[in-house]
């Protein structure tokens, strides 16, 4: 995708953490299932002048290193199914693809996640799993976090300026290679042809051609400054002649126009209970877990 986003929030959910943390626990799996089993020459996982590092060593090196802590979180993973199955808790589908569309937008764009995902060496299944744990944990803990009005207050008078409503522009593109493309499209604008059809057949932009180039609302200070000097200057309904930035020529379609709005309490009331839900999770899980652990039997053979 041509990023034309100047920048990304930058927020990371407790599924993407415990996502992170997770590497080393699937690696280990990994070499678990498959260490003692299959022919010899399977079992090979890198040579140095012909003489060969075996799975069994790869995998005894990394229980040595991190096998307590990897299978300490296998546990943790354990007790939270239990426990949500104990209650009644199961995330659906919808809740999961709710969660998995907020953490894609936050990592601009599904490419761009996808990508992100491939440099880590994660798949799109690795996140739902981890989504689905994380929404169980968050319904387990919830009934006992308790959130009180002065300190939703006190969180909103602090940081009121970050739920002021800034003036937002929705606009369309399409972007093109070229001024000369770029002129034989506003040309078909011109002459009535529709922006979305003509965005899926020039516009090279492929996060977002295929929805005819929507962009959604911005801000200023999400796009790149040629980019955003013309779409806060058009006015509603109007189609800019072409602008030229570091990603090729645009031509840009506003949709629509947001004044700046200042935030009330009232209004925000629910976005500040759940920020300070999600902030207070990892401190109450991890007093959580280590009561688990004490309460269920668990027996371990790391070391054996």
């Amino acid at each position: 995708m041509r990023e034309i986003f100047k920048k990304q929030i930058n927020k990371k959910s407790l599924a993407m953490i415990i996502a992170m943390s997770l590497v080393l626990i699937t690696i280990l799996t990994a070499c678990g299932k498959e260490a003692f089993s299959g022919k010899a020459e399977d079992n090979v996982v890198a040579r140095v002048n012909n003489e060969v590092i075996t799975k069994d060593e790869l995998y005894d090196f990394l229980v040595k290193e991190n096998g307590q802590t990897a299978l300490n979180s296998l546990i943790a993973t354990k007790i939270v199914e239990l426990e949500a199955k104990n209650q009644d808790i199961k995330a659906t589908e919808e809740d999961v693809q709710k969660e998995m569309d907020t953490i894609t937008k936050q990592y601009g764009g599904q490419e761009a996640f996808e990508q992100f995902l491939i440099m880590y060496g994660y798949s799109l299944d690795d996140i739902k799993e981890n989504v689905e744990m994380n929404l169980n944990i968050k319904r387990l803990l919830e009934p006992d976090l308790k959130i009180e009005e002065d300190e939703m207050k006190a969180y909103f008078e602090t940081n009121k300026e970050r739920f002021d409503e800034k003036e937002q522009v929705k606009a369309s593109h399409i972007l093109v290679d070229s001024e000369d493309k770029a002129k034989e499209v506003k040309e078909k604008l011109l002459a009535g042809e529709d922006f979305a059809k003509l965005a899926k057949d020039y516009s090279i932009d492929t996060g977002n051609n295929q929805q005819g180039g929507e962009l959604g609302y911005f801000a200023r200070g999400e796009m790149v400054q040629e980019f955003e000097d013309a779409a806060f200057s058009l006015e509603i309904g109007k189609i800019s002649d072409p602008v030229k930035t570091n990603h090729g020529y645009h031509i840009i379609k506003v949709e629509d126009k947001k004044q700046a709005k200042e935030a009330t309490y009232e209004e925000n009331k629910a976005v500040i209970k759940e920020i300070l839900l999600q902030e207070k999770l990892p401190t109450s899980y991890n007093t959580w877990i280590q009561g688990k652990f004490e309460e269920y039997e668990i027996e371990t053979f790391l070391g054996e």
